[in-house]
């Protein structure tokens, strides 16, 4: 007897998938690309939606089709490898700890995407992840491993924050997300006057 081939479950779509939809429909309504009584329908639509596939046509007809951005990679290798200061966020970045370890600072970027996906592999050295107040990061997606995950962020999100969504698995090394410590606040405050 033949099992039946199994179905693909629909992806589940979050409050900011959902919060990225209405923006976009806003957006195409104050453009002009759709009156406001469509937009009304389209929103309707987009807070009752439970999975990605429902999202999709919404915004479908809207959105420019563009090509995908090569992610940004950063290797720790053995001496490790620190991305810091200010630099332009990809929607995509990939992290691997290596032997030294490797650290990405979002403490001085200004950040319009509203959602970043990072793919860690913590390896031996690990994986840091330092986000400003106000960001929130989503981990539900990644493999503890031997090292775990360590969250030590808030969940109170600020408007027009990105979500920083993880996915991997953390190694040897682990992985930790963060907002930055008392010493690096102070220095951030002495750099901005």
């Amino acid at each position: 007897m033949s099992a039946e081939p199994s179905q693909p479950v629909p992806l589940r779509a979050s409050d900011a998938d959902r919060e990225a939809v209405v923006a976009d429909l806003q957006e195409a309504a104050a453009d002009g690309r759709i009156d406001l009584d469509e937009l009304g329908e389209r929103l309707e639509v987009a807070l009752a939606a439970r999975t990605h596939a429902e999202l999709a046509p919404l915004t479908a007809d809207l959105l420019p089709v563009m090509p995908p951005a090569q992610p940004l990679l950063v290797k720790g290798g053995i001496a490790g490898a620190v991305r810091a200061g200010v630099w332009r966020v990809p929607q995509q970045i990939r992290v691997y700890g290596g032997l030294g370890g490797a650290k990405i600072d979002f403490t001085q970027v200004q950040c319009r995407l509203r959602v970043v996906d990072i793919e860690v592999n913590g390896q031996t050295g690990g994986v840091e992840i330092v986000i400003p107040d106000g960001w929130v990061v989503e981990t539900e997606q990644v493999d503890p491993d031997l090292a775990g995950l360590r969250n030590r962020t808030t969940a109170e999100k600020l408007p027009g924050t990105p979500l920083i969504r993880l996915t991997g698995t953390c190694g040897m090394g682990g992985v930790t997300v963060r907002h930055p410590k008392r010493g690096e606040r102070r220095k951030l405050l002495r750099e901005s006057r």
